[in-house]
């Protein structure tokens, strides 16, 4: 499996943020990247590094620009008008991994972080980034390709800037869910791991082959998912969490 990653630029606060939790540190930014880095590979992934991209300020977080699939891969096209430029340099470099690139046309729009893989399945998140047309594109993409699809509408729940922020896929029908979402019809039938409110940041982790990544300091949720046997590299994503990040964001994971 590859990991693409590409390191924040020294105009990382520029980019897109809700300004909650202050400004970032790029000093501290660059380190706790490099170790989100070293966990990848920790982990059994090699990595494609990109380059800064001082164009796009948002542009470590590099989920954002295209859905990849086993079978598939489509490039979104971002809900903030200041990340489309983003497509362009993804495109060539997932031209490497893919012989035919699906692409989201205007006038829908999508962030990667609003899609969240269940295996065969897909929960499709519609928010302010992802609109109700770039949703559909891309559930006729994926049943193209024998996937099965659920929208999941986010718009006016607080907290969640993007369907990711509250959900994440561990593998054996088991989903990690915020309160904002643990009632809705679409995760009926799976096993929820529910997060506590004050936790619900971590909520944003990642399965990675034998290990779960999962944000630092929130011991309630870590020591929920170590009682059900799951191996945990715990990050401290500060710095990302104030430009509204999280740890699925940092990554397009590639399968091998």
């Amino acid at each position: 499996m590859v990991a693409i990653v590409r390191a924040p630029g020294s105009n990382f606060s520029l980019g897109e943020t809700s300004g909650l939790y202050g400004q970032p540190n790029y000093q501290i930014a660059l380190q706790q990247h490099e170790r989100y880095c070293q966990a990848l590979e920790y982990c059994g992934l090699t990595l494609t590094r990109l380059p800064p991209d001082m164009a796009h300020p948002d542009s470590t977080f590099v989920e954002d620009t295209a859905i990849i699939t086993p079978r598939c891969a489509i490039m979104s096209r971002p809900g903030a008008a200041s990340r489309l430029g983003e497509i362009e340099d993804m495109r060539k470099v997932l031209r490497g991994f893919y012989s035919q690139l699906h692409e989201i046309q205007p006038p829908g729009t999508l962030d990667g972080g609003d899609i969240c893989e269940a295996g065969e399945h897909f929960f499709i998140g519609i928010s302010d980034r992802t609109n109700q047309a770039g949703a559909q594109q891309l559930a006729n993409v994926l049943s193209d390709y024998g996937y099965t699809h659920d929208f999941v509408d986010i718009r006016g729940l607080a907290g969640l800037l993007h369907l990711k922020s509250g959900i994440a896929y561990l593998g054996e029908n088991r989903l990690m869910l915020v309160d904002a979402l643990i009632d809705h019809p679409a995760f009926q039938g799976y096993e929820v791991i529910r997060v506590d409110p004050q936790e619900n940041y971590a909520a944003n982790c990642v399965r990675v082959n034998d290990h779960v990544l999962i944000a630092s300091a929130y011991p309630h949720l870590s020591a929920r998912l170590e009682q059900l046997g799951y191996r945990l590299i715990e990050l401290d994503m500060s710095e990302f969490r104030k430009m509204d990040g999280g740890l699925s964001c940092l990554s397009l994971r590639i399968p091998g």
